[in-house]
């Protein structure tokens, strides 16, 4: 298998005139990003930055960083990207826990990290780039980009110096005690993972893929490799906003796109008659991260009038499962079949598989397996179930090998010793057509051990009937099943990937007299 590198730059070779990426409102060439690349990757070669190293990335979203993603896996170095708004502290934490070499960063992020005090960042001892300008008396030990390029070869050449089996990016997640847990990626997977959402969503040279979420996160960084690596063309987006994805999906006429469900949410609602026929360049819509609503699915097959998919993943085994909404309209509840080459098993509490139907935990055996977490082995064996990984999440499968999604492990309620899965009454909550965001989770309670409460986030806050809405959870789901906590909520808590964050909604409503 070709490493990423020779992939890009063959694409740049058959078609250099071509738009590779789109980004701030610019064009940029294949020939363009190609020179580009060559020329970061002699500035990295010449300071001293070799195949192996770990470079921490504090970027936004834009051309620099995929200049950077694409010269990092030339040379065979790891990227280490980070959410630019953490705290200094929280960045300290990351660079030990991955052992960060290097770092290029926004020159207002660097200047915030050397401006910290007590913030250690001694054991990053290499070269700081800073992409802008620097306002702090510290600068001295951080780099113009501008300066080190002017330093590179204007006609430099690929070092191809990567093999694919090499480590590529180590993504952060957090462990129980929330400290920075990196999961390693390699070139071979990222390149797997680029061609199975090629097959599966049947990605050519000739779309236009939308990325409208952090590039330092790896649904972003896949939507920019996949066309990169297939001669299609890349349309990044800074920041998102529901009217800006509809602008830039009109305007630079986007063609596939992979959303997290947050965001899909927010556009069903801003989709109406009058301007649906903007979208008409898309051919394909995925959702991803968190569960989309039934009726928003619907919703959306109807006003996008394109292939609507929903899949299952997380970030250590990429797509695990596929939902074709035209394909299977009476499903619509569940997040598809097992994607090709994967294999899901639902297990027990005894670590054995459990009958159809029956509940449990999500495991997983696939090619697009991570590399364990960066010196975590201990972590990384326990993530494991034989050759299959552990989710955390719980499910079941039915008859059919339909997926059905019911929630984290960790946040399933137990209210007088039985369990309630949280995705249950979600569903029927949302089935009423009146909420736009719904979260049920647990609290404390003397007599059950934990109650049922649910937040929620009305369509209409002036019509919102709770009454009714109390009616119907007691038509349609089980005594023990019953929410005995109500929260109307302006909105909810979110990571910045749009997963509703419902640890604090525990701290933020537990603390609420009803």
């Amino acid at each position: 298998m070709s490493t990423i590198s020779h992939r890009f730059f063959n694409a740049a070779r058959a078609t250099p005139g071509k738009v590779a990426l789109w980004c701030d409102g610019a064009d940029i060439s294949y020939g363009d990003l190609a020179a580009c690349v060559a020329r970061w990757s002699s500035m990295l070669r010449i300071n001293n930055v070799v195949r192996g190293d770990h470079i921490a990335v504090l970027l936004p979203n834009s051309a620099e960083f995929v200049v950077l993603m694409l010269a990092a896996a030339d040379i065979g170095a790891v990227l280490v990207p980070l959410n630019m708004s953490l705290p200094p502290a929280a960045v300290s934490k990351a660079f030990h826990a991955s052992d960060v070499q290097h770092v290029v960063a926004a020159g207002h992020v660097i200047a915030a990290l050397l401006d910290e005090p007590g913030a250690d960042f001694s054991g990053a001892g290499g070269l700081w780039v800073a992409v802008g300008e620097v306002a702090s008396d510290r600068a001295g030990r951080a780099q113009s980009l501008a300066r080190l390029l002017d330093g590179a070869a204007p006609d430099a050449e690929p070092a191809f110096a990567a093999q694919t089996g090499d480590p590529y990016i180590l993504t952060m997640t957090s462990g129980s005690t929330g400290d920075p847990k990196p999961i390693v990626l390699t070139q071979r997977t990222k390149l797997n993972r680029a061609a199975a959402a090629v097959e599966m969503y049947g990605v050519t040279a000739g779309d236009r893929t939308l990325a409208a979420t952090p590039l330092y996160h790896s649904l972003a960084e896949r939507l920019v490799l996949i066309p990169l690596l297939t001669g299609g063309t890349a349309v990044l987006m800074s920041r998102f906003s529901p009217a800006e994805w509809m602008r830039v999906v009109a305007d630079q006429a986007v063609s596939f796109t992979i959303a997290v469900s947050s965001q899909l949410n927010q556009i069903a609602a801003l989709i109406q008659k009058s301007n649906a026929a903007q979208l008409v360049s898309l051919r394909c819509v995925v959702s991803s991260s968190a569960l989309l609503d039934t009726a928003v699915k619907k919703d959306l097959v109807e006003k996008l009038r394109c292939d609507f998919h929903e899949c299952y993943g997380a970030s250590e085994i990429a797509i695990a499962s596929n939902l074709d909404a035209a394909a299977a309209a009476g499903k619509l509840k569940s997040v598809g079949k097992a994607a090709a080459g994967v294999e899901i098993n639902i297990i027990g509490t005894d670590n054995q598989p459990v009958a159809a139907g029956e509940p449990g935990e999500i495991v997983c055996r696939t090619p697009m397996l991570f590399g364990g977490y960066y010196r975590r082995p201990e972590q990384t064996q326990a993530a494991m179930w034989g050759e299959f990984f552990r989710t955390g999440d719980l499910g079941r499968v039915d008859d059919e090998g339909f997926l059905y999604f019911l929630g984290r492990k960790k946040e399933i309620i137990i209210t007088g010793g039985i369990n309630v899965y949280p995705a249950d009454i979600e569903a029927t909550v949302a089935d009423t057509g009146t909420t736009h965001e719904v979260a049920a989770f647990s609290l404390p309670d003397e007599r059950l051990g934990e109650i049922i409460a649910v937040a929620l986030v009305p369509k209409n806050p002036d019509d919102f009937n709770l009454k009714a809405m109390r009616l119907h959870c007691a038509r349609h789901l089980a005594d023990y099943q019953q929410p005995r906590k109500w929260f109307i909520l302006d909105a909810l808590p979110k990571n910045p990937m749009g997963k509703i964050m419902k640890s604090m909604l525990q701290s933020q409503c537990g603390n609420i007299n009803q």
